[in-house]
């Protein structure tokens, strides 16, 4: 077995230790995107240009996760351990995301490049791919909301885990397509970044429904199996001295509750914006009114005023 990975039964000292896997992307990848974020944000504030904290430590924050899911020894329970890969699915897919996106990481790009030489290039084929039809139709919920769902019952319930994890390099790989999909699945619903597709507040909310409900099945069925789903992790989990379908109904048992976490705190925060932007327009309305009239009104009042003629 690679040094990397743990032989001993899990314990939350275990699981904090650092490590070094043999293809550390995701790790890498995270301190690369707080560094370039970080640098974006330092760039505005020197000029005297706001951009807001909250969104920093947002980003900064998902980076960190990342890093700490991938590149501590959890990553290494997670080549032994059903219920601590689910774990490591969950959060890549329903936690990091959020906190990514609501960093507003296009906005930041957008505002913080600088406008010639290589900056130039950068900002020309960023805005190229976000008009491009890839963009529209990869952040599309009838491609996003799919591909999020077949990370859960297209891999398990259509056994595509055993064969995928038993390839080298089939974990990190999956590790890469969770949170993939994941982004992809929250951006139309939380981002304040430019979209070629700006999902309505009734389909965001929607679509957070019906993953809540779907996800909450799949947790329950891993929970009453009586057989497992993934046999990849059933010598590892024995060798810990842990029964295996004991440990597939932690990873249910994850997948219904932690995982209903960050939808439920997704929904609540569109049902904030959802309010928040009603309540400004009708402000606005009121205001363009109250200097301008209001046509309808106006129209209905002199209908009225016709028949009360017509009447004397």
């Amino acid at each position: 077995m690679n040094d990397w990975i743990p032989d001993t039964p899990p314990t939350l000292e275990a699981f904090l230790t650092p490590i070094l896997p043999p293809v550390p992307v995701l790790p890498v990848l995270g301190l690369l995107m707080a560094v370039l974020y970080l640098a974006g944000a330092i760039r505005l504030w020197r000029q005297g240009r706001r951009w807001s904290v909250a969104r920093t430590v947002c980003f900064l924050l998902g980076c960190i996760v990342l890093v700490a899911v991938t590149g501590l020894a959890v990553e290494g329970y997670g080549y032994l351990l059903f219920s601590v890969f689910m774990f490591q699915q969950l959060t890549l897919m329903m936690a990091i995301p959020p906190l990514l996106v609501l960093g507003s990481p296009g906005t930041l790009l957008l505002r913080a490049t600088p406008h010639r030489g290589l900056g130039r290039v950068i900002l020309r084929l960023a805005l190229a791919g976000l008009r491009s039809r890839i963009a529209r139709w990869a952040l599309s919920p009838w491609i996003a909301m799919p591909l999020f769902l077949m990370s859960f019952y297209g891999l398990y319930l259509g056994g595509l885990a055993d064969p995928i994890l038993q390839t080298p390099g089939g974990h990190p790989l999956l590790e890469i397509a969770f949170l993939a999909a994941g982004v992809l699945f929250t951006i139309p619903i939380l981002s304040n970044d430019p979209l070629p597709v700006r999902m309505t507040y009734p389909g965001r909310a929607m679509d957070l429904f019906a993953e809540a409900a779907l996800h909450a099945f799949f947790g329950v069925f891993l929970m009453m199996s009586p057989t497992l789903f993934v046999e990849t992790f059933a010598g590892p989990t024995t060798a810990l001295g842990i029964d295996p379908l004991d440990d597939q109904w932690l990873a249910g048992a994850l997948a219904w509750s932690y995982g209903e976490g960050p939808t439920v705190v997704m929904l609540l925060y569109v049902m904030h914006r959802w309010f928040r932007d009603d309540t400004a327009r009708a402000a606005k309305a009121d205001k363009y009114a109250d200097a301008h009239g209001d046509p309808e009104l106006d129209a209905y009042n002199a209908y009225l005023d016709a028949l009360r003629k017509k009447d004397t």
